[in-house]
């Protein structure tokens, strides 16, 4: 069997194992590594484990990963998302759909602070849920909206996949989280709208709440405050040329970590939880990189990546086409496969088919582009049928709801994103807009 064989070969063999359930890091890892040594032999394989992970591992650009989710535990600890919930919920909740809407905003908000969509998701559901269930939300829009919203906090800066994605393509961490908020402004209007839409033509199923007096406005505001300026010091620090996004990862930890100590949310072993759930969530993500790392140089070796650029490029298929099919094959793979996973396993093969098409965009221009892209269709997954993350996390809160129920409330806020998605291919200078700012 060529080498070129075997490459093809390891995709069947590697969804089978994940089918078998085997995490991803290890089939990445046993199927690359196998395929390495088909290919170079057995001592070539040592000698190449034996310095990648140093190596990989010892990558400055990797620390700003545990310290944005250190980050994320904090904020948690911290009680930011009941602030922000409840500080949308007061402007909002007297309208019809107004806690449905109150919820994406509360997720975009503590999304922007935690960077990850299912602690999003979760977090929110905690808060978000009960509120909506006692005022007569159906399951559906109760269910669906929080499991949408939490595919926010993957998009709004600082997001670890935007990290990553990245450090793989070689491109500005800065660059990436400036192009991020326009997009990530269209997903918020769009799921608000969506709200809009299904309360009038379902107005039962979201009933407006109390008005709250302007007294209680004033004071809930005061509450999102820390929220506002954490977000301000990261965000800002970075474009403001104070820190790299390294160091603006370091600040927003400690900032984060003392309203958590101040508010007591570190308090009955509140350390421990927080360090632990850390180091789980970078271990996981680190075994996925050493994983996507060998089997990347495994695919390499076959010149499985570049036969099929040169295939595309002698084919002379319209770029809009190949983009398309590419978003499509993500879209479907999201149904079976984590986010991170997804973009670790594709981008050194997909990446550079896309850097070679002509969009009438620059090489940087593209790779911006198809980034946002990227993560904006792999975070469908997670609202997607028939295995949506965030659909599982948020039905198991609402043990009442069915399923079937969840994923119709998720519905409309999939049509929302296919607009979003088509808008942001048909024009890039929606994405790079930004940019021009920077």
């Amino acid at each position: 069997m060529t080498a070129f064989s075997l490459g093809l070969a390891s995709f069947p063999l590697l969804l089978v194992l994940l089918a078998l359930r085997l995490p991803i890091g290890v089939a990445m890892l046993v199927v690359g590594g196998g395929g390495y040594m088909l290919v170079n032999g057995e001592t070539a394989l040592l000698n190449y484990l034996k310095t990648t992970p140093y190596y990989l591992f010892a990558n400055y650009s990797f620390s700003v990963i545990p310290l944005f989710l250190l980050m994320g535990q904090f904020a948690t600890r911290a009680g930011l998302s009941e602030s922000l919930f409840r500080a949308a919920y007061v402007f909002l909740g007297h309208r019809r759909g107004g806690l449905a809407i109150a919820g994406i905003g509360g997720c975009a908000g503590f999304g922007a602070i935690c960077g990850s969509s299912t602690a999003t998701a979760s977090t929110m559901g905690q808060v978000a849920l009960p509120e909506m269930r006692r005022y007569g939300y159906s399951g559906a829009l109760s269910t669906g909206t929080l499991a949408a919203g939490g595919t926010l906090g993957i998009l709004i800066p600082p997001s670890v996949i935007l990290v990553i994605y990245a450090i793989l393509t070689e491109q500005n961490v800065a660059a990436m989280f400036l192009a991020a908020f326009v997009p990530a402004m269209l997903a918020i209007l769009g799921f608000m709208l969506a709200v809009s839409v299904y309360v009038r033509l379902f107005p039962g199923e979201g009933p407006s709440a109390p008005k709250a007096s302007w007294k209680e406005r004033g004071r809930t505001l005061l509450t999102i405050w820390p929220a506002l300026a954490i977000f301000l010091a990261v965000i800002g620090g970075i474009y403001g040329g104070v820190f790299t996004p390294t160091e603006a990862a370091a600040v927003g930890a400690v900032a984060t970590g003392f309203l958590a100590l101040l508010k007591g949310g570190l308090a009955n072993g509140g350390w421990k939880e927080v360090l632990q759930g850390t180091a789980q969530t970078t271990a996981m993500i680190f075994l996925i990189l050493l994983g996507a790392e060998v089997y990347s140089a495994f695919l390499a070796m076959t010149r499985m990546p570049m036969e099929a650029a040169s295939w595309i490029t002698a084919a002379e298929l319209s770029p809009y086409l190949v983009i398309g099919g590419i978003l499509l094959f993500y879209l479907l793979l999201g149904c079976v496969m984590d986010s991170l996973s997804m973009i670790l396993l594709t981008i050194p093969i997909l990446f550079p088919i896309v850097s070679g098409l002509d969009f009438g965009l620059t090489y940087e221009e593209t790779a911006i582009w198809f980034g946002i892209l990227t993560v904006i269709v792999v975070e469908l997954g997670l609202i997607t049928p028939p295995v949506g993350l965030n659909v599982f996390v948020i039905n198991a809160m609402a043990k009442d709801v069915p399923m079937l129920e969840t994923f119709r409330g998720v519905l409309p806020f999939l049509i929302a994103e296919v607009v979003r998605v088509v808008l942001l291919v048909a024009f890039p200078g929606i994405v790079l807009f930004a940019l021009r700012f920077a």
